[in-house]
């Protein structure tokens, strides 16, 4: 019986395993590690970034310069230690020279330190978006495609204090390192247009009773602004809806993704008109999204339209794979010949042109967006405006950027 390559890419990432008829010869396949959550409350974001990832492996016939890709997954809970416990078993007992991944803010900042003591293996992003993964202490072996959390809010708290009128927003975030980062990424334009923050609360991971936290939001303030993903937005927003709230939401980049979207229930009633910002828009119509779009759609358990995971995961494995191609899929120098490709690397993706700065982070394209009932029924961010070619310093000076300090849960502050 003959099994098409795509079943067997296929089969390799769902069991964690190199199929071996994936290579017929130990020096035939390149071996790309595949790091995502696919355990705790955020499994439904690894989930869809793995669809992203195999997006793009199947974009290019699951071959580069010539060479059958393997992928090899590891997973993790979205804590740092179960991400560097997956990332040594991939480098150390897997043997991969290529890792893909993570994708959760705390579990980028400790492979980031992982991969300074593995120099001969090269890191690319998932999605993990805390600021200092790169921006602070970078490693040199480091790459990521996709941006930052203080990047995706570019524009929205510009918009939310102008155009929505907002002047006084409470914060409610999971209490880790993306959460801050975006906060800092709306704090920053909020505050300069006059916004305050009376309040903000922090939540751990997986908290399953918000009472308290609802209790403690003030009653004056014009919205809240909510940096929860997966289960844990589910739980805020359905409490929320539960206790009468009416304050109306701005949403983190997770809050509104299809991940959150495509919930049951009556989210719908509280989500409909949330303003928010990120790396995609589900009404994107330009044709290189219309294409990502119907080619993700291929995948099994495929959302109505690709998550930022599924997006994050696409665009950094095919950095990868564009740079295995240069590098004419040589990692046997150490992978200079490959790091050396993806630092000088530009390319169009689905939602614009990527390019890396010196601490090799992604330069590009933020959406504005604002959450609606599409025509058959599901709920889209619809695009608002596009913040052309954002960097990790917003448009700042470095050396006045830097000023500001690190992201934390004080910081920034305008209360």
């Amino acid at each position: 019986m003959r099994i098409h390559r795509r079943t067997l890419l296929a089969l390799a990432l769902a069991t964690g395993l190199t199929a071996p008829s994936l290579a017929l010869a130990a020096d035939d396949g390149i071996k790309i590690g595949l790091l995502a959550t696919f355990e705790g409350p955020f499994t439904v974001l690894g989930e869809d970034g793995e669809r992203g990832a195999m997006t793009a492996v199947e974009e290019v016939g699951g071959k580069v310069a010539g060479k059958t890709i393997e992928i090899v997954k590891g997973s993790s809970d979205a804590s740092p230690d179960s991400a560097v416990r997956a990332a040594r078993k991939l480098v150390e007992q897997d043997g991969v020279k290529v890792l893909v991944g993570p994708l959760s803010g705390d579990e980028g900042l400790a492979v980031k330190d992982y991969a300074k003591t593995q120099p001969t293996v090269t890191f690319i992003n998932g999605t993990s978006a805390a600021q200092d993964t790169t921006l602070r202490n970078p490693a040199e072996n480091f790459f990521r495609f996709s941006t930052d959390g203080a990047q995706w809010m570019a524009g929205l708290g510009t918009y939310a204090f102008n155009d929505k009128g907002y002047k006084k927003v409470a914060t409610v975030a999971e209490d880790y390192s993306f959460p801050y980062t975006q906060v800092f990424g709306f704090m920053a334009e909020f505050c300069k247009a006059g916004g305050k923050v009376p309040s903000k609360s922090w939540v751990p991971i997986g908290n399953k009773d918000y009472s308290s936290v609802i209790a403690a939001i003030p009653d004056d303030v014009d919205a809240i602004y909510v940096a929860l993903g997966g289960a844990d937005a589910v739980n805020f927003l359905t409490q929320y809806q539960q206790s009468g709230g009416t304050a109306p939401l701005i949403g983190g980049s997770i809050t509104v993704d299809q991940t959150v979207l495509t919930s049951k229930g009556k989210l719908r009633d509280v989500l409909i008109g949330t303003p928010a910002a990120g790396p995609t828009a589900d009404t994107n119509d330009s044709p290189s999204w219309m294409k990502f779009l119907e080619q993700y759609k291929k995948q099994p358990g495929a959302f109505p339209s690709p998550s930022l995971f599924a997006h994050g995961y696409y665009v950094n494995m095919k950095a990868a794979l564009l740079a295995l191609e240069q590098a004419g899929g040589d990692v046997s120098d150490g992978g200079a010949k490959l790091r050396d490709a993806l630092s000088k690397l530009s390319f169009d993706t689905p939602t614009g042109k990527v390019s890396l700065d010196k601490n090799r982070n992604a330069i590009a394209d933020i959406f504005l967006t604002e959450v609606t009932e599409g025509a058959d029924g599901n709920l889209l961010n619809k695009l608002v405006k596009v913040v052309s070619q954002v960097n990790q310093t917003l448009g700042i000076p470095e050396d006045e950027f830097m000023k500001l300090g690190a992201v934390n849960r004080d910081n920034p502050s305008c209360p």
